[in-house]
Formats: structure tokens, C-alpha cells, sequence
């Protein structure tokens, strides 16, 4: 059975850091592009950040360039999601998700078969 398990999330206050885990079973990550994505209370889910199989190509939102960073460890079957000078507006549960055909992107989620059941995020002093 394919499935993703996120890990990492909790509350941190505003400036902190969180590393977020997506671990793979049931099939061999490197073979998929994984995305994170995020959905605040009352707000669409959107894209934060994605990587492809192998590693090298990576994208991010614009609201998180410079203070996130997406890193992959095929050996380990897991992604992550560095989180630093968290802000409020961070707040969400974040997702991962895999792709195993299709461009590169977080504009849509099309093509993202696979979700994991998520980890909430809450920045707040």
C-alpha cells in the first residue's frame, strides 16, 4: 500500500524553525517528484514547495523563497521541508504529495496522486 507520512509540525513561535518530514512505504520515493503544499482555515489549499525524483530541480512560492528549503534523501525514502523565520501567516496544515507524471509545479495540484494525512503548522507568540 502506497502511503506518505508527514511529521515535524507543532507551534513555534514567530522567527522559529520547523523541519518537516514526508516518509514514503510502499513504493520507491526517487521515482516521484514530491510537492508540499499547505491549507489555512478558511483558505484554498496551495503549493509551498516541490522537488523533482532525482533531487536538482526545485521550486517555491513566492511567500516562502529564501526562508524555506525543500531536500530529499532517496537512501531514506523521506523529504523535507526546512522551515526558518516562521510568521503567523505560516499557519496551516501542510501536506506532501506525489507525482509521478507531469512538469514540476505547485501551481496545480494535478497529477499529485498520492497525499499524506498531513501536520499542522501554527506560528503564534
Amino acid at each position: 500500500q502506497l502511503q506518505l507520512v508527514e511529521s515535524g509540525g507543532g507551534l513555534v513561535q514567530p522567527g522559529g524553525s520547523l523541519r518537516l518530514s514526508c516518509a514514503a512505504s510502499g513504493f520507491t520515493l526517487d521515482s516521484y517528484a514530491i510537492g508540499w503544499f499547505r491549507q489555512a482555515p478558511g483558505k484554498e489549499r496551495e503549493g509551498v514547495s516541490c522537488i523533482s525524483g532525482s533531487g536538482p530541480s526545485t521550486k517555491y512560492a513566492d511567500s516562502v523563497k529564501g526562508r524555506f528549503t525543500i531536500s530529499r534523501d532517496n537512501a531514506k525514502n523521506t523529504v523535507y521541508l526546512q522551515m526558518n523565520s516562521l510568521k503567523p501567516e505560516d499557519t496551516a496544515i501542510y501536506y506532501c504529495a506525489a507525482l509521478r507524471f507531469g512538469p514540476l509545479t505547485i501551481a496545480t495540484m494535478t497529477g499529485y496522486d498520492y497525499w499524506g494525512q498531513g501536520t499542522q503548522v501554527t506560528v503564534s507568540s
